[in-house]
């Protein structure tokens, strides 16, 4: 039987190679012009005034000047009360959803709960997170009427959706050899969690638990405004009465405020991820 003979290199170098058509999908093809469809018609049914664009960065620069050029600090202890309020407000929120969602989370991740109670759980997270905190405070301010306690609960509420989701994806990211070792030494679901999971995914619940704390200081502003008090109840009240001055010195506390907390939380997270830093 005769070997076949390799192809000569004279062969080889005839022509240029031809390289196969790829094949196009129409379907690409269709979903592009049914997305840039879409973003025409939203974007005409929008019914912008395009003559009040043209005057829109003066009356920006207009409402600048107003609110910061001699800001009213006399109402100053009044902002800083009712900031700390909604400091509070946001606090309460995150500690009742990391006493209700931690356990959830770890009931809803993988290899620990019954596959219809972790396919229940995950819905109830996600239908949560479709709600946004103000439409949850409204629900709920019909119970406890415009209190500070309305928006913690708000707040707890969505936090539930948001931890929860967070928490069963960090169980389920744990490297699987303690918690082998914990249930071949015979440990229960309760001790498999403790003594397998926990240890390790204690840094990233830490670190989730505090930035949710930041959001929640940032939507409790936000929550202020439908009248369940804080820093956001008081700049609803001075913009309705177009007191500009008092509102300019309000954003510059929520901002201070706000960016003080996130440096503070985001420090104490990089401290709980990395560890200290050896100088």
């Amino acid at each position: 039987m005769t070997a076949l003979a390799p192809p000569s290199p004279r062969a080889s170098r005839s022509g240029p190679l031809q390289i196969p058509a790829r094949r196009r999908s129409p379907w690409r093809a269709i979903a592009a012009v049914v997305v840039t469809a879409v973003v025409v018609v939203a974007f005409w049914s929008v019914q912008i005034s395009w003559d009040r664009l043209a005057d829109l960065p003066a009356d920006i620069g207009r409402y600048l000047w107003l609110m910061f050029s001699s800001p009213e600090w006399s109402k100053l202890p009044e902002a800083l009360w009712q900031t700390w309020r909604s400091i509070e407000m946001a606090w309460v929120g995150t500690i009742l959803g990391i006493v209700l969602a931690t356990p959830l989370s770890l009931i809803a991740a993988r290899g620990f709960g019954p596959v219809w109670l972790r396919g229940i759980l995950r819905l109830v997270f996600s239908v949560i997170r479709a709600v946004p905190e103000l439409i949850i405070a409204i629900i709920i301010l019909s119970v406890t009427g415009l209190t500070p306690l309305t928006g913690a609960l708000a707040l707890a509420v969505n936090g539930i959706g948001t931890l929860g989701k967070w928490g069963y994806e960090a169980v389920e990211a744990v490297p699987p050899g303690p918690i082998e070792a914990a249930r071949a030494a015979g440990g229960s679901t309760a001790q498999v969690l403790r003594w397998g999971v926990w240890p390790q995914a204690q840094p990233v619940f830490l670190s989730f638990w505090l930035y949710r704390f930041e959001i929640n200081v940032r939507s409790s502003a936000v929550l202020g405004l439908i009248g369940v008090g804080g820093i956001g109840d008081m700049l609803t009240s001075y913009t309705q009465y177009r007191e500009w001055s008092t509102v300019g010195m309000l954003l510059i506390v929520v901002i201070v405020v706000t960016m003080a907390i996130d440096a503070a939380s985001g420090a104490l997270r990089r401290r709980i991820m990395e560890g200290p830093r050896v100088r």
